[in-house]
C-alpha cells in the first residue's frame, strides 16, 4: 500500500501540537531545523504504516524535546544516540499513551526482519553500549543481562529527563564502555619481558663476541616490540555503537530509491504591486485618449445602452440595500445589551407594588465591522460572449457599494497590456513582478491587474461609461463597429496569477480604506491552467546555471512558512485554482470569496460535473433550480460561495414593458418574463447579501 504523505505530515503536526512544515524528500535522515519550525522527513517508501508512524513519532520526539545546541566532544556522537532517542520516546510515549503501541509495534517488526542483525550473536557479549541501544528499542524481544554496575547506568539513563540529563548518561556509559575495552585489552596482552633475559651475557666471551652483531640487532628489535605492547601507551580506538550504525543503514535502505519522486516544495512569490497593477488613471486616461477622435454617433448609441440600463437596474440594487440595511439591523439587534443604570426611573415609581425592577434601564449596541469589497474581473477572451452580462452584474453591485458606501475597487485580470511594452530600439520591455528565485511559483511579466474602477475616484460615472464602451468594442458585430484601445483587447487567463496578487491588493486595500472586513468578488467563466514554476537549470555546455521555468505536477506541493501549511498540488488542472482559494482563505480567515460564473446553456453540464458527479443529487437539485430559476450555488468549490447564473436570463430586460394595443397573451408572456427574471436577481443578490452584510 503505497504512503500517503499528506495525512502522514498531518500526523506529525499532530504530535508536536503546532502547525509545523512537514516536508517529505528523498534524503537519508530526518532533518529538523528549529528555527523555521521545517521537520524533513526522508520518504520511507519500503517502509510499513506501523514502522512509519514509529519512525515519525520518534523524529517529532527530537523536534519537540532535542534542543538546537551543539552536543559537547567529549562524548562521541553515538553514545548520545543511544540516551538522547531512550530520552526522547520515553516522553513522548509520557505525552501520547497510544505511541507506546506504535513503538512496540514498530519495534517488533524491526526485529522480526532483523534490523541489527544479531541472528545466532550473543548479545550479552556485547558492550553495554549495544546493549543499552537494544534493551530500549526492542528489548521486549530480547534476554539481556546486567550485572550491578551495568544495572546503575542503564536506570541513568532511563531516569534522564532533560537533554543535559542525557548527555550526563552519555558520558557515564562512554567513560565505563571505554575502562571495560581497557581492562579486556590489558586481560589479552602478553607480559613485557625483562631486559636481562634479553641482553643477558654468555659466560663464553668468544661466543660472545661472535654473536655481538646479531645480539645487538635482537635487542633493539625486541625493545620495540616491547614498547609498542605496554598498555600504558598502547592507544586504543574510542569504542563503537555498532547496533545504532546498523539501525541508520537499515532505515536508509527503507528510504525511496526513485529519484523520480522525489517531492517538490514550492512558495507563492510576494508581488511588487507597483508593476502589477495598472493604475486607475492610466486606465483612463488611455481609453480617453483613444476615443477622443471617435465617431460620436457610435459612442452616443453605447452611452444610451448604457443609461437605460442604468435606469432598469435600479430596482435590483435598491433590493439589494434593502436586504443590506435590514441584515446590518437584524445583527445589530442581536449584539444590543441592556443594562441597569443605578438610577430610579420615576415614571415607573407608581408601580412599586408588583413592580421590582423601577430602574432606568439602557441598551448599547456593539459597533459592526464596516466593509469593503475587492471585485476581480476575468478579462479573457473565452468572456468575449458573456462580457456584457457580466459586467452588467459588476455594476449592479457596485451602484450597491455607491448607496451603502462601501469602498470597492474592481480589477480586471490580463496578460496583454504589459506585452505591449517597447521601448526605443523596438526591444520588449520585461519587468519581473518579484525577485526570481528557484522553487517560487512564476508570474509571466507580462501579467497585469487593470484597475478598472475605484470608489475614490470622483468621476466613476464617466469611468463606468468608458468600461461599458471598452465592453462594447469588444463585439465583433456591435452596429457602429468601435475599436478596442491598444493593449486593452481580451487576452489569456491569467486567474491564478491574479489570486497570488490578492495575498497583497487585500492587506493594501483593508489598509487604505481602514475596513476591518474584506469581501472579495471573482467574476469569471471558469478555471485557468497551472502556474509554472522557477527551477534551477544546469547545461552541459555552460558555466553557470540559470533560473527556468517547469510544468506543475502531482509530486509538487505548496508551501507556506508564515502559516506554518503545505498544499498538494492535485493531479488535474482545474483543481489548482481551489488550491489557490484554500490558500487565500487560510491566509484571510474573515474574508469571504465569492465567485460569480455567468454561463450559457451549453456550458452548464460541464461545468456543474466540475464539482458534482452527474449521478448525485446534488447534481439534480442544481439542474432543478437552473430549470425554474436560470440559477444554482456551489457550496463546495474553494470560493465560500460559487454562483452559476444564466447569461440569457441576465440579459432580458426585468422591466414589464408591453406595446401599447398588445394582446392579453403578449402582456402575459411579459409579466413571465419580467418575474422570472426578478426571481433569478432576487434569489442571487439576495445571497450574496447574506455573505457580505
Amino acid at each position: 500500500m503505497p504512503v500517503n504523505y499528506e495525512i502522514k505530515s498531518q500526523l506529525a503536526k499532530l504530535l508536536a501540537t503546532e502547525d509545523l512544515v512537514v516536508e517529505h524528500k528523498n534524503i537519508d535522515t530526518a532533518q529538523f531545523n528549529v528555527h523555521t519550525r521545517v521537520l524533513t522527513l526522508p520518504m520511507w517508501e519500503k517502509a510499513s504504516n506501523q514502522v512509519y508512524d514509529m519512525l515519525v513519532g520518534h523524529e517529532v520526539g527530537h523536534a519537540l524535546y532535542t534542543p538546537d545546541e551543539d552536543p559537547p566532544r567529549d562524548v562521541p556522537h553515538q553514545f548520545i544516540n543511544v540516551t538522547e532517542d531512550a530520552r526522547i520516546e520515553k516522553l513522548m510515549k509520557r505525552k501520547y499513551a497510544g505511541l507506546s503501541k506504535t513503538f512496540f509495534r514498530g519495534y517488533q517488526e524491526l526485529n522480526d526482519e532483523d534490523f541489527f542483525e544479531l541472528g545466532e550473536q550473543d548479545v550479552n557479549s556485547m558492550n553495554l553500549a549495544d546493549k543499552a541501544n537494544l534493551y530500549f528499542k526492542i528489548g521486549n524481544f530480547l534476554d539481556i543481562d546486567f550485572n550491578y554496575q551495568e544495572r546503575q547506568i542503564i536506570d541513568t539513563i532511563s531516569a534522564a529527563e532533560t537533554f543535559d540529563d542525557a548527555i550526563d548518561a552519555a558520558r557515564l556509559l562512554y567513560d565505563f564502555c571505554k575502562e571495560k575495552q581497557k581492562q579486556e585489552t590489558q586481560a589479552i596482552s602478553p607480559p613485557s619481558p625483562a631486559r636481562d633475559s634479553i641482553s643477558g651475557e654468555s659466560e663464553d666471551s668468544e661466543g660472545s663476541n661472535e654473536s655481538e652483531d646479531g645480539a645487538d640487532t635482537e635487542r633493539d628489535d625486541q625493545t620495540e616490540n616491547s614498547d609498542h605492547g605496554d598498555t600504558d601507551t598502547l592507544e586504543l580506538d574510542d569504542p563503537g555503537v555498532s547496533t545504532d550504525d546498523l539501525l541508520q543503514s537499515k532505515i536508509k535502505d527503507l528510504v525511496s530509491d526513485n529519484p523520480n519522486r522525489e517531492n517538490i516544495y514550492l512558495e507563492v512569490p510576494k508581488v511588487n504591486l507597483d508593476t502589477v497593477i495598472i493604475s486607475n488613471k492610466e486606465i483612463h486616461e488611455h481609453i480617453d485618449l483613444a476615443y477622443a477622435d471617435h465617431a460620436n454617433q457610435e459612442l452616443c448609441v453605447s452611452d444610451s445602452e448604457y443609461k437605460k440600463f442604468k435606469k432598469s437596474a435600479q430596482k435590483e440594487v435598491n433590493y439589494l440595500v434593502k436586504e443590506f440595511e435590514c441584515r446590518k439591523a437584524a445583527d445589530s439587534y442581536a449584539r444590543a445589551n441592556t443594562s441597569r443604570t443605578g438610577v430610579l426611573d420615576t415614571s415607573k415609581l407608581h408601580t412599586y407594588k408588583y413592580n421590582e425592577d423601577l430602574f432606568k434601564k439602557v441598551t448599547t449596541l456593539s459597533d459592526g465591522k464596516n466593509h469593503g469589497l475587492v471585485f476581480v474581473l476575468d478579462w479573457s477572451g473565452s468572456m468575449s460572449h458573456v462580457m456584457k452580462d457580466t459586467i452588467k452584474q459588476l455594476y449592479n453591485l457596485i451602484w450597491f457599494c455607491k448607496k451603502v458606501s462601501i469602498p470597492f475597487e474592481v480589477y480586471a485580470f490580463t496578460n496583454e497590456w504589459n506585452s505591449c511594452e517597447w521601448d526605443d530600439d523596438g526591444k520588449r520591455i520585461i519587468v519581473d513582478h518579484y525577485e526570481v528565485k528557484e522553487n517560487l511559483l512564476s508570474i509571466d511579466p507580462a501579467f497585469g491587474m487593470m484597475n478598472f474602477l475605484s470608489s475614490k475616484t470622483k468621476d466613476i460615472e464617466s469611468q463606468m461609461i468608458n468600461i461599458w464602451r471598452l465592453v462594447d468594442s469588444l463585439w465583433g458585430m456591435y452596429p457602429y463597429v468601435m475599436r478596442t484601445p491598444k493593449k486593452m483587447g481580451l487576452s489569456g487567463t491569467p486567474l491564478n496569477e491574479a489570486l497570488v496578487t490578492l495575498h497583497q491588493i487585500l492587506p493594501q486595500f483593508q489598509r487604505e480604506n481602514n475596513v476591518q472586513k474584506v469581501q472579495c468578488i471573482v467574476l469569471t467563466d471558469g478555471e485557468a491552467n497551472y502556474i509554472p514554476y522557477h527551477v534551477k537549470v544546469q547545461r552541459p555546455w555552460e558555466e553557470h546555471p540559470y533560473i527556468g521555468r517547469n510544468t506543475l505536477n502531482d509530486r509538487c506541493t505548496i508551501r507556506d512558512r508564515k502559516l506554518g501549511r503545505t498544499y498538494r498540488v492535485p493531479y488535474t488542472w482545474n483543481e489548482f485554482t481551489d488550491l489557490m482559494l484554500r490558500h487565500l482563505k487560510d491566509t484571510f480567515v474573515n474574508t469571504n470569496f465569492i465567485g460569480i460564473r455567468v454561463l450559457e446553456s451549453r456550458n452548464l453540464s460541464y461545468f456543474v460535473k466540475t464539482y458534482h458527479d452527474q449521478y448525485t443529487d446534488e447534481y439534480n437539485e442544481i439542474m432543478k433550480d437552473w430549470k425554474k430559476l436560470k440559477s444554482f450555488t456551489i457550496t463546495n468549490s474553494g470560493y465560500d460561495a460559487y454562483f452559476g447564473m444564466s447569461a440569457t436570463a441576465l440579459a432580458d430586460n426585468s422591466e414589464f414593458e408591453v406595446d401599447e394595443g398588445a394582446t392579453k397573451a403578449k402582456i402575459k408572456s411579459a409579466f413571465i418574463k419580467s418575474l422570472k427574471t426578478k426571481k433569478l436577481n432576487k434569489k442571487v443578490l439576495g445571497e450574496f447579501v447574506s455573505l457580505v452584510a
